[in-house]
């Protein structure tokens, strides 16, 4: 028979629909990722014996005295092996996951219930829901929503509904017909005959269907875990993919008591909401006799006030309580900002990974790490994500993955090369020294070549080309399991002194700890050796420039690579935080090295503590330069004030002693009346910006337009108005003064409303490509953003061009001497301050000193040489 694409289909269907309903799939993620933080924080805050205090609380009120100690002790035990966390994601998960499969579980089972051919129509589709493996329906969710818990939650959701629709439809369904009929014949509406009658009578069975529901959502924690979604499914995995058996023993004990505690719960409540639960718990209570106390259980407001006692202290500890001591932090540049890292769990791509974290830590970031395989972990970097891997293995073994995202991922270069590929047996194992001598001998090792990840392109390579190459396809088979699990056979069999042949790479500890030989490859099939690059996901060079350019530049030697993964395979599973950290005592400065920054604790200068008042104009140059100058003297010990104010009043404050400076005087021509007015109480500290001009600016899509004389010809095209800024600025007066009157735009409306409303008027326009004049100035990072025209001024109107200067008081040069003369000798170049404008416009408005950090950060130094302290 002819091959059927069914899956080429499939796939083909998924590109489309990630290409072209994007925006669903962003709500969808923003929606549940957003019901997934809300529950987790609310989960993870409190202290754990609170939270255990509560969970006991609600076993009592539904179970009884025995279930509530036996919940306690459950939980108890979860927290003293260290699993609560975890445990507290997956609840969160399993609680968000059950909650939007009940809201539409509940009417589409009441729809089916209701209307056979509904019913039919769903049948089929819930029986695919169900049994298609639920490890399938993580692929196209990687695909919409990268990595994380909420592809985790999609895929659950998925896979948990079908019971919960099945059951509300039978219980609806098994409600007595003859009931039914007696509600209708009494007039009741339909409506009120399925709330009143039928859903507490189906209310058992819809309740069985919630049971079923969590326990296949608690199922699916170990695949939410598979693709980064947290919880107790990484720790499961964690022990699956590292063969440690105490690891995964601990996840997978904490995933059975959470199991216990919902399905015991869920049963309960089903007996305390449900009238015909509640008449046969009461009989069941009746005949079982015994100590009443045993059976005793408090009244739902007693209960209820227990909880939120609990609830109450847990969020007041919480509140008041001091949190808990971080890392240590050498120097703040990342101001807890968060960047998010993932790998491929191989030795070398978990040291770097773990190194970078606490290197970040120390610059003041908040890393968070995940592993993943390795078509996750490019997909979900791809998607956004994933901000920085440290594992990949260009050009050749990661090569159809690079081939695949390219477009969406930057190359920060190769940290660690050459690297190589091979296939290693012990040096015990006579006789084979290539992989020609495999060839012939696949008896002696039992026909099989253990191998390591499915999707790891050094399986990809082995299986594509190496063994076409060398002639071993159907002489031996490929075992592909994971890393940790072929680095157990290895020892088993070495211990044993048994031929085995593994699938390994240099570097690699394993080559400390065996004697092995690596198969020379005299075809070259596995290529020539790769580069381990650093890639991060598009963009985020621009977002972090200094952590990038700290990637770009970062380097390891074999002997520092070795060491450090010995180190964290002495730390062992689960403490590879406490391996790197040994080894960066054994390596002291590596911080700085791999992460440069002006020192953290810079030099105070010699007026340190002097708190001068700087003001500033509303315009982006003036509050760029400002806050540029306030985190400056901040870091030489000044207390810098900053006072924002229109013109007229910087002027008046100036002349004053109100403000000690200012960095935004445009002179010789712009803000020539208050020079003249005011200069005798001033005094002109230096320029430290020239050429700029003054001007009115109109789109490049207007055609026809290139000079002022243009302007006057088309009014009407302009509705006869000029858009113009602040009324007291120079550059308005002399607008209004000379150059329209010399242009004859007498007759056009000059509006006056700031520099914000201008670019707010201009962005409207410029989107709607309408005619529209604006006043400007360059330098201005509104030429960057928009295609503009500056309108010639053939008369000279605008006068020379200006510079921009420091203004100050009288009494500033003795007053300040220090800061006087870092200021007459500070200049910036177009390109910096065209750049500086730019980081504040992007940080937003309130976020001004955040958008200067950031520059700074990018321009190592700058403290240095504007603020140079003798």
């Amino acid at each position: 028979m002819p091959r059927i694409h069914i899956g080429d289909w499939v796939a083909s269907g998924v590109d489309w629909l990630r290409d072209n309903c994007e925006w669903l799939f962003d709500f969808i993620k923003m929606v549940v990722g957003n019901a997934y933080d809300g529950v987790n924080a609310v989960l993870t805050s409190p202290e754990p014996l609170l939270l255990i205090g509560i969970f006991a609380v609600l076993a009592f009120w539904l179970r009884g005295i025995l279930a509530a100690v036996a919940t306690f002790a459950g939980f108890a035990l979860i927290d003293s092996i260290e699993q609560w966390e975890p445990a507290m994601n997956t609840l969160s998960l399993v609680l968000v996951s059950c909650v939007i499969i009940f809201v539409f579980a509940l009417p589409i089972g009441i729809w089916a219930a209701k209307n056979r051919t509904v019913s039919g129509v769903i049948r089929p589709v819930l029986d695919f829901m169900q049994t298609m493996p639920a490890m399938v329906y993580l692929i196209p969710g990687i695909f919409f929503f990268g990595v994380g818990p909420v592809p985790g939650m999609v895929a659950t959701i998925v896979f948990a509904m079908p019971p919960a629709v099945r059951l509300a439809e039978l219980g609806i369904r098994q409600v007595d017909e003859e009931l039914i009929e007696a509600a209708e014949a009494f007039g009741t509406h339909p409506r009120n005959t399925l709330w009143r009658v039928q859903l507490p009578l189906a209310l058992p069975t819809i309740m069985a269907g919630v049971n079923q529901a969590i326990m296949l959502a608690l199922s699916m924690v170990v695949v939410a875990g598979m693709v980064g979604g947290g919880g107790l499914g990484s720790t499961v995995y964690d022990g699956i993919s590292s063969v440690d058996v105490a690891l995964g023993f601990e996840g997978g004990i904490a995933v059975v008591i959470l199991a216990m505690y919902l399905d015991r719960m869920t049963g309960a409540l089903n007996q305390r909401v449900s009238p015909l639960g509640r008449r046969a718990l009461a009989k069941a209570n009746s005949a079982l006799g015994g100590l009443k106390i045993m059976q005793w259980k408090p009244a739902t407001p007693v209960a209820m006030v227990g909880v939120l006692v609990l609830a109450l202290v847990a969020g007041g500890l919480n509140i008041f309580g001091g949190d808990d001591e971080g890392p240590a932090v050498s120097a703040n540049v990342g101001q807890g900002r968060s960047v998010k890292m993932g790998y491929i769990d191989w030795p070398e791509g978990t040291a770097s990974t773990y190194l970078w974290k606490n290197v970040l830590e120390q610059r003041g970031f908040k890393p968070e790490v995940q592993s993943l395989e390795v078509g996750a972990l490019y997909n979900g970097q791809a998607q956004g994500s994933v901000d920085v891997q440290t594992n990949s293995w260009l050009p050749a073994t990661h090569a159809p993955y690079w081939s695949k995202y390219k477009n969406q991922l930057e190359d920060y270069g190769s940290w660690y090369d050459p690297t190589s590929l091979e296939i290693a047996v012990p040096k015990y194992v006579k006789g084979v020294k290539t992989l020609d001598d495999l060839k012939g001998k696949s008896s002696q090792f039992k026909g099989k070549i253990y191998g390591i990840e499915p999707g790891a392109g050094e399986t990809k390579l082995y299986e594509d080309k190496v063994q076409n190459e060398y002639g071993l396809k159907g002489k031996y088979e490929l075992v592909k399991s994971n890393t940790s699990a072929m680095l157990a056979q290895l020892d088993r069999a070495y211990k044993k002194k048994e031929p085995i042949a593994v699938t390994l790479w240099s570097p690699h500890w394993a080559y400390d700890k065996y004697k092995l030989t690596k198969l020379k490859d005299p075809k070259g099939a596995f290529g020539s050796g790769d580069g381990i690059h650093t890639l991060g996901r598009k963009g985020f060079a621009k977002k972090e420039p200094q952590v990038a350019q700290w990637l770009k530049d970062f380097k390891l030697s074999e002997a520092q690579l070795t060491s450090l993964e010995g180190a964290i395979q002495d730390a062992g599973k689960g403490n590879q935080d406490q391996g790197v950290k040994d080894w960066m005592k054994k390596n002291p400065g590596i911080v700085d090295k791999m992460a440069p920054v002006a020192k953290g604790t810079y030099e105070k200068g010699k007026q340190a503590g002097a708190a001068p008042n700087i003001g500033f104009p509303a315009w982006d140059e003036g509050i760029a330069a400002t806050y540029l100058w306030k985190n400056v003297l901040e870091k030489r010990g000044y207390k810098p004030k900053t006072t924002k104010l229109d013109v007229g009043p910087l002027f008046t404050g100036l002349s004053t002693g109100q403000v000690d400076f200012e960095l935004d005087g445009w002179l010789p021509v712009a803000q020539k009346q208050y020079w003249e007015k005011y200069k005798k109480d001033l005094v002109d500290v230096g320029a430290w910006y020239d050429k700029t001009t003054l001007e009115v600016a109109v789109p490049s899509y207007v055609k026809g337009v290139k000079t002022m004389d243009d302007l006057r010809k088309n009014k009407d095209k302009f509705k006869g108005r000029i858009i113009g800024i602040e009324p007291g600025t120079g550059q308005m007066t002399r607008l209004k003064d000379k150059v329209m009157p010399a242009y004859g735009l007498d007759g056009f409306e000059l509006t006056s409303a700031g520099t914000s409303s201008m670019l707010a008027e201009l962005e409207r326009a410029y989107a709607k490509k309408e005619p529209v004049a604006v006043v400007l100035w360059s330098p201005h990072w509104a030429y960057n953003k928009y295609d503009l025209t500056r309108l010639k001024d053939p008369k000279k109107t605008w006068g020379a061009n200006n510079q921009i200067k420091t203004l100050a008081n009288k009494s500033f040069p003795k007053k300040y001497s220090e800061l006087n003369g870092w200021l007459k000798n500070w200049h910036m170049s177009p390109d910096e301050l065209m750049s500086l404008e730019q980081a504040v416009q992007k940080a937003g408005r309130g976020n001004e000193e955040d958008g200067v950090q950031k520059w700074v950060d990018a321009h190592p130094g700058i403290v240095d040489k504007m603020a140079p302290v003798k």
